[in-house]
């Protein structure tokens, strides 16, 4: 949950800078010419490296054909593109039908910033078998991200230490000690990635989504965005709404909050999930094991949470679990109705005094793996979010507004607040309050809000839809629970959808499926 992380689990200005016409006319050539005649070299795909994750090579498709990753050439700086190219990674699964029946590439972002869409493709491939039947399905790693010239801070040792610390500070020493931490790691960033930091913006990946369109043969960008993957997409639809193919935004980022507003949003949807979540539990007939009303088992957490301010306990040898550790795992569990029971497992075994799973459930929303190794998840995710996001904060703005993040929710927001301080010292200055995603003359958009999202709050579909203007965002409703509507398995959403991106035919406005 670190720096409004918004990603389906396993934020820029959209006007472009002119340019004198000069450069502006060898800058086009470079791209319209070199660069988007490139040809791509599909190979098998190796294993993810460890700043995507880790892990094995992906395995075949259900019909045996093999996962295929390429490179692509991309300018580093969009507004001088003859300056220096960067790799960009590419993933691909051809589609399974026959080729008179296929549309084209279908291209996912699974969200963060800073999630590398090559490892998360493979791993929810299983949930997209139908759309495969008329798409190639086709993920990346965004600039800044993974193999994309993957932004680099700290070393694992020094991140396990940063994600240790307090961060909800009391004192005024802890509050020394946060700031002296976040200036530290945001110094780091500019040591290892300096060159890479000016251009990891929003629309600098939105431009090079155009780019692959050109490459990958498609006249049209069909599209897939999850959580932070709609904040790209609608971005891409501003700049290029002539592109938009049929695109589906699901999960959907609020479009026009600065980032007190988009922290504070989340900080309502964590505490609307988590009292979901004790009524779920306490409903049962089998009966709940970490509170006996939704109010004891609020209660309870507070407790812990409080407890663990003072003494943490042991997690994960030699770490301990600390009240941010904490936090961030029940967030983490709060992402998905299926990941609930995890959650309550967690809960018992804190109170018997072991948080080992509770911090591997921190870890995993921190990007780190059981080896101990950290993907770039979070670098890249306060790379993308400072250098989009214009404000910057102060102690006194924090404290101003706690009152405030304490009432919209009282387990999460001391630690959103506090939040807002990560991009103070950050080397590059933000672009803008909140995106431009006005997107007129585009074709209609499938938005996709779910009432239940703790992430993207089901509020930020409807302001979506607004400011991508009249004629373009079409809400569909999901009355459910956890981050993101497709990946639920309700087989109205994915009716409606698949009916959508295979068929091409656009639900009434204010459809809702429960």
């Amino acid at each position: 949950m670190p720096n409004r992380l918004r990603i389906r689990t396993a934020a820029l200005t959209a006007t472009a800078v002119v340019l004198p016409s000069l450069m502006a006319g060898c800058a086009g050539g470079f791209v319209d010419g070199e660069l988007s005649s490139q040809k791509l070299i599909w190979k098998d795909c190796p294993a993810p490296s460890e700043s995507e994750g880790g892990g094995s090579a992906p395995s075949p498709l259900p019909n045996g054909d093999r996962w295929q990753c390429a490179t692509m050439k991309a300018p580093l700086n969009w507004n001088n593109p003859s300056s220096g190219t960067i790799g960009i990674a590419l993933i691909r699964a051809k589609s399974s039908g026959p080729p008179s029946k296929r549309i084209g590439s279908l291209v996912f972002n699974f969200g963060g910033p800073g999630g590398s869409g090559v490892s998360a493709l493979p791993a929810f491939a299983q949930d997209y078998e139908t759309l495969r039947t008329r798409y190639d399905l086709v993920s990346f790693d965004p600039r800044g991200v993974g193999r994309s010239a993957g932004v680099e801070c700290e070393d694992d040792q020094q991140l396990d230490a940063y994600f240790q610390q307090d961060m909800t500070p009391d004192t005024a020493a802890e509050r020394k000690t946060f700031l002296n931490n976040i200036k530290q790691f945001n110094k780091a960033c500019q040591q290892h990635s300096g060159r890479v930091l000016p251009y990891v913006r929003t629309t600098d990946a939105a431009r090079d989504m155009d780019l692959m369109r050109k490459v990958l043969g498609d006249a049209k960008l069909h599209y897939f965005g999850i959580s932070y993957g709609t904040e790209l997409g609608a971005v891409y639809a501003h700049l290029f709404p002539g592109n938009v193919g049929r695109a589906v935004f699901d999960g959907v980022v609020d479009p026009t909050g600065d980032p007190v507003r988009s922290s504070l949003g989340q900080a309502k949807g964590f505490q609307l999930a988590l009292d979901n979540y004790a009524r779920d539990c306490t409903s049962k007939s089998t009966g709940c094991p970490v509170g006996s009303t939704p109010r004891d088992v609020k209660n309870r957490i507070a407790k812990l949470l409080k407890d663990l301010d003072k003494k943490p306990l042991p997690g994960i040898f030699p770490r301990r679990l600390t009240e941010t550790a904490a936090t961030n795992g029940i967030a983490q569990a709060l992402y998905s109705k299926d990941f609930w029971d995890y959650l309550t497992e967690g809960l018992v075994q804190a109170y018997a005094g072991d948080g080992r799973l509770l911090m591997a459930l921190s870890d995993a929303m921190n990007g780190r793996n059981e080896n101990g190794q950290y993907s770039n998840l979070i670098p890249a995710n306060v790379a993308v979010n400072c250098s989009d996001a214009k404000p910057r904060y102060t102690v006194a703005d924090v404290q101003a507004k706690l009152p405030q993040f304490r009432a919209a929710a009282p387990l999460f927001g001391d630690y959103l607040a506090w939040g807002l301080i990560g991009c103070t010292n950050w080397p590059v200055a933000g672009a803008a309050d909140h995106p431009d995603v006005s997107a007129p003359g585009a074709p209609p958009i499938l938005v996709v809000g779910n009432t239940g999202d703790p992430a993207t709050p089901y509020e930020g579909a409807k302001r979506m839809v607004k400011a991508l203007g009249p004629g373009v965002g079409v809400e569909l409703t999901y009355r459910g629970q956890g981050h993101g509507s497709y990946d639920s398995k309700n087989k109205c959403v994915q009716t409606v959808v698949n009916n959508y991106l295979l068929n091409g035919k656009v639900p009434a406005a204010g459809t809702v499926c429960s």
